[in-house]
Order: structure tokens, then C-alpha cells, then sequence
């Protein structure tokens, strides 16, 4: 689901309260976290973390007039997603992931290749949230994302 809201602030305001109460906690977290360099937008009808283009100008390849995406945050029918690109793009990072998700939580980790999906809202690993973020500098996303999509080329 895909949200009309044109601000970050006009996005969680039109949540229910218990998503927003769960949507704030995670930006709270992600903006602690994330390191310098992204900034937060809406970015496809989400809560958006990108490099701007003044870091990359080439933006994102499909559409070279948006910045580059790395993290989304969505409330979306029946979870809220988080949406890691970093999870999808480096094996040793969804390793790591995958291996520390069970000491922060003890429901089964529900995941596809960069959505994280957190169907009960008590059991969201905030923590382990702010470390995933932190992980990855813009630098390392550019090179990981350049990586990715020249193979993607060739």
C-alpha cells in the first residue's frame, strides 16, 4: 500500500495509533542510526532513507531522477515492512541479520529478499534495527548498489 502523503509528517499522521506509535519508534531508531550522508524523504508512497543526488548524482538507475534508495519503512495491510536494499545486496550482512535476529527476538523471522516484516508490533527488535542501520555508510551503499547493477549490465 502505497500512501499519498507528500511529507514524512502527514504520512505517520494519517496512521492508526498503534502504527504510529511502531513507525515512530522505528524512525526514531533509524534516524540515530543512519549514517551521515542519507537523508529522509517520502520515496515510493514510504518513509524513505536515499543518498541525495548531490552525493550520487547518477540517482537510481531505473529512474535516474530519484536519488537512490536504501532503507523504506512502510505500514503496510496486515505488518509493518521495513525495507533494507543492503540486506539484498551484501550475503554477509543478511548473514549477520539472519544469525542476530533470534537473540532479539523470539518470533520467527519473517523476511523476503530486503523486506522485513513485523506482523505483531510488541515484537519489533528496535535495537537490532539501529544496528542493521548503522552498518552500512553511504560510500559502502554507492559501491554495493554500482557492484549490483554492473552485473546487472553486463
Amino acid at each position: 500500500m502505497q500512501s499519498t502523503a507528500k511529507t514524512v509528517v502527514e504520512y505517520i499522521a494519517s496512521l492508526p495509533e498503534d502504527r504510529r506509535q511502531a513507525i515512530n519508534k522505528i524512525r526514531k531508531i533509524i534516524l540515530k542510526n543512519l549514517p551521515n550522508g542519507f537523508e529522509e524523504e517520502m520515496s515510493y508512497g514510504m518513509l524513505g532513507y536515499v543518498v541525495p543526488h548531490k552525493l550520487y548524482p547518477n540517482g537510481y538507475h531505473c529512474d535516474p531522477k530519484l536519488p537512490l534508495g536504501f532503507i523504506n519503512i512502510a505500514s503496510q495491510k496486515n505488518f509493518i515492512a521495513i525495507y533494507h536494499m543492503g540486506l539484498y545486496a551484501d550475503i554477509k550482512l543478511l548473514k549477520w541479520f539472519t544469525d542476530e535476529y533470534p537473540k532479539h527476538c523470539n518470533t520467527k523471522l519473517d523476511m523476503g529478499k530486503s523486506c522485513i516484516r513485523f506482523k505483531k508490533l510488541d515484537q519489533i527488535p528496535y535495537v537490532l534495527i539501529g544496528e542493521l542501520v548503522a552498518k552500512v555508510s553511504v560510500k559502502n551503499w554507492i559501491e554495493l548498489y554500482e557492484k549490483a547493477f554492473k552485473k546487472l549490465k553486463a
